[in-house]
């Protein structure tokens, strides 16, 4: 995934801008990025690896470096950003929203009209470049980033700086991204999530629409290109990656995750005692599967947030059989729970309290989805736990989208 952040401002934008990208890291885990823009020292740029450290303890050292009134950040989880490209259409730094599903054919394309990469990420082109080169191929910033949305295969939402000290925001054709605007006194800014403005002080302006252009300064807000009527934005932003506070399309993202729970909880009569969530995205769900079951929640895993508070995983096992504590001593010996699962990598925690529990019911967290790319949903799960042993559970794999595994 990933996402950004971009503000103009009548004063120094250094410190919105910091926090506005920050707000974001929630969305990436590999690559971070700030890139700031004034007529008299031009472009400065910075980025950082992310793997083993946090978007704060890189960049907040070096922030005395950036100037200007105008700048755009990234969380990355692919390639290394901002980009900063000196073309026919001026200087400008770009950052990426993107999954790109023909890069190697747009690759060939342009080496074969004699077109060069400069960036590579992990020995592979930098997709953030790609689009870049698009571009610069039309005779118009709109005619190139039109250019994008026809040769693209995939998904692409990007940010602009220009070296005239404005931002041009361009949401995906399709709007699978989102870009919402914000607005304060003296400022504009553009974001992935709308979490990144209250704290700030700015305030929703409106969501970028499909296909939409816009350009903003400190004081205007210009529409470049009218937004296209189909709209498929990804809802996995509701289900698994945004934040609770954030909307998309002036749709909350807990109310989604609450709704959806409480919507399965009472259409479900397993016996249990009470519900709980695994931390983070599975929390949402588990109050409202709490609230349709009429059972009480019960916080049966605690996340050791101090020193790993993104939603993410760790990639090595062992490492994530550190990451979380089971809360056994909340349960009583005869005490029956229901585990919300969301994240698939969070086999682990469930694993983990199964030492107190006798009795594990497992089913899809989402109802099914007949379209490819909401298949991943379905490896998502939602757990029960019982310490009594059950009769009265089917078999694995019976045909009733439920799995119960009993214990000895």
């Amino acid at each position: 995934m990933g996402g950004f952040f971009g503000t103009v401002s009548m004063c120094p934008c250094v410190n919105d801008l910091f926090y506005g990208t920050d707000y974001h890291t929630h969305l990436g885990t590999r690559r971070a990025g700030m890139a700031t823009f004034t007529k008299e020292e031009g472009f400065q740029r910075s980025i950082h690896n992310l793997e083993n450290a946090y978007f704060r303890s890189k960049f907040e050292d070096e922030l005395d470096k950036f100037k200007g009134n105008a700048g755009i950040g990234i969380i990355s989880d692919t390639d290394a950003q901002p980009i900063v490209i000196n073309s026919h259409l001026g200087r400008f730094a770009i950052v990426t929203v993107a999954k790109i599903t023909n890069i190697g054919e747009l690759e060939n394309e342009m080496l074969e009209n004699k077109q060069h990469f400069a960036e590579l990420s992990s020995g592979k082109t930098n997709q953030t470049e790609l689009v870049a080169l698009l571009i610069v191929q039309g005779k118009t910033i709109v005619e190139g980033i039109e250019n994008v949305y026809r040769k693209v295969k995939g998904s692409c939402s990007l940010l602009m700086l220009t070296d005239e000290g404005k931002i041009i925001a361009a949401r995906d054709k399709l709007g699978r991204t989102p870009i919402v605007i914000g607005k304060k006194d003296g400022a504009y800014a553009v974001a992935s999530e709308t979490t990144a403005f209250p704290n700030l002080g700015y305030s929703e302006v409106r969501n970028i629409g499909p296909g939409e252009i816009v350009s903003i300064d400190a004081e205007n807000l210009e529409q470049l290109r009218k937004p296209n009527e189909k709209m498929q934005i990804c809802s996995f932003l509701w289900v698994y990656y945004g934040f609770p506070t954030s909307s998309y399309e002036n749709i909350n993202v807990e109310k989604v995750r609450f709704t959806c729970g409480e919507t399965m909880g009472k259409e479900d009569n397993t016996d249990v005692d009470c519900v709980c969530g695994i931390p983070d995205s599975g929390v949402g769900m588990a109050y409202g599967y709490a609230a349709g079951m009429k059972k009480p929640y019960k916080r049966a895993i605690s996340k050791y947030t101090p020193t790993w508070p993104r939603s993410f995983t760790p990639s090595n096992q062992t490492r994530r059989e550190n990451e979380t504590y089971p809360q056994r001593s909340h349960f009583e010996r005869q005490e029956r729970a229901f585990l919300r699962r969301l994240d698939c990598s969070r086999h682990t925690a469930a694993r983990q309290c199964e030492n107190a529990l006798r009795l594990r019911h497992t089913r899809s967290a989402c109802q099914n989805f007949m379209s490819p790319a909401c298949l991943r949903l379905q490896l998502y799960r939602f757990h029960f736990f019982t310490q009594r042993p059950r009769t009265d559970y089917a078999p694995h794999n019976s045909g009733t989208g439920r799995r119960h595994e009993q214990k000895p």
